[in-house]
């Protein structure tokens, strides 16, 4: 079996397990401590990887679930199953696994707060963006966002939290952010200060962002996050703009979201029409609800407006590696090329000229990937 097959049936797997009928996520990290959706839930197809597997096909499935970001959601509901078609071994290494990954949540989060409360008491709030929208899992990094002058923010960073700073890429300058290493935190910090996009090109939707972010509590703690709408706006310019993929918790993070009616689509589409994002927002949705109607059986309720202005369908989705891959020709370029032209109407020069960037940017990131492996000084 090829690695690609492999991939396939582990999207199946977790997909069969987290989007099943029985399958309602819990808001706790202890969710390892719930009934698990049944075997019934499962196909049979699904129910023979999870009697057959094997120890390289356990860490396989446990490396495809950290790089998604739905371990703990997944492995949680999964390792009853695993007992119940006789894998216990396999079982036990899953709640292993869990127990790790939420040691290393509870540390971040442990971090992340004395992070916030400490810039929130200089005068410096903050917003966290992306991190916390996959709980009771969490980011690979953890993302801030902040209209106040970063150069405060950085100082405080380094006296309050002996932080240092990252090399900056180009496209880190673009987009007005910096990355801080933390003694004693494995993920990095990230830092968007008054821009959002790969160029920095989206300062409108900022607006929103800092009206609308509500207190949440997550675990023992209270963070500043973005409303519904602002989590999907931010999420799309990352998947439909920026990497041109969609991880599975993508479609399960924003799918919570749709499903209970939390999204306001005429606020939605009001935000993201004059940012140039509305096509890309609706074709972002569209594949979530479509995913969901071939996973589950029914899709997302939403105005048809929304699956008229899509630009691609699940049918023209394919899976490369462990994400769902957005075709670049033509889908991605007519979204690229939509934002630029709005925003050059909307008489916004200089973000407009940010955003052109862009392609050259990615030219001389593909180069020098090619040349030496990576990309990082660059992208």
């Amino acid at each position: 079996m090829t690695q690609a097959q492999r991939s396939r049936r582990y999207l199946q797997l977790l997909t069969e397990v987290l989007l099943s009928p029985g399958s309602r996520l819990a808001d706790s990290p202890a969710i390892q401590d719930r009934a698990a959706p049944g075997s019934e839930a499962c196909s049979h197809d699904a129910l023979e990887i999870v009697r057959n597997m094997s120890q390289e096909e356990l860490l396989e499935l446990k490396a495809f679930a950290m790089r998604n970001h739905v371990i703990v959601r997944a492995f949680g509901l999964l390792a009853p199953i695993l007992e119940a078609q006789g894998n216990p071994r396999a079982a036990e290494s899953i709640r292993l696994s869990i127990l790790d990954e939420s040691t290393r949540i509870r540390q971040a989060l442990g971090f992340l707060n004395e992070m916030c409360s400490t810039l929130e008491a200089g005068g410096h709030p903050v917003i966290v963006i992306k991190s916390l929208d996959h709980w009771p899992d969490l980011g690979s990094d953890l993302d801030l966002y902040t209209a106040s002058d970063p150069a405060g923010i950085v100082d405080v960073m380094r006296k309050k939290f002996n932080a240092t700073l990252a090399e900056r890429s180009w496209g880190d300058r673009l987009a007005n952010k910096w990355n801080f290493i933390v003694p004693g935190l494995p993920e990095l910090v990230e830092l968007h200060a008054g821009r959002l996009g790969q160029t920095g090109e989206q300062t409108a939707i900022t607006q929103s962002l800092r009206d609308r972010a509500c207190n949440k509590e997550i675990d023992s703690f209270s963070f500043r996050m973005p409303a519904p709408e602002d989590r999907i706006v931010i999420s799309t310019l990352q998947r439909m703009y920026r990497h041109f993929y969609i991880r599975l918790c993508d479609i399960v993070d924003n799918l919570r979201l749709l499903d209970e009616a939390m999204v306001d689509f005429d606020y939605l589409q009001k935000l993201g029409s004059p940012a140039g994002l509305w096509d890309g927002i609706a074709t972002y949705v569209t594949i979530i609800s479509d995913y969901a109607a071939e996973s589950r059986g029914y899709g997302v309720s939403m105005p048809a407006r929304v699956g008229k202005s899509a630009k691609v369908r699940l049918d023209r989705i394919r899976l490369r590696g462990d994400f769902l891959r957005i075709p670049i020709l033509p889908q991605s370029l007519a979204l690229y090329a939509g934002e630029l032209k709005t925003l050059f109407m909307r008489g916004e020069f200089v973000n407009g000229f940010r955003l052109s960037l862009l392609p050259g940017l990615a030219t001389a990131a593909a180069l020098e990937y090619e040349l030496t492996g990576s990309d990082k000084g660059i992208w």
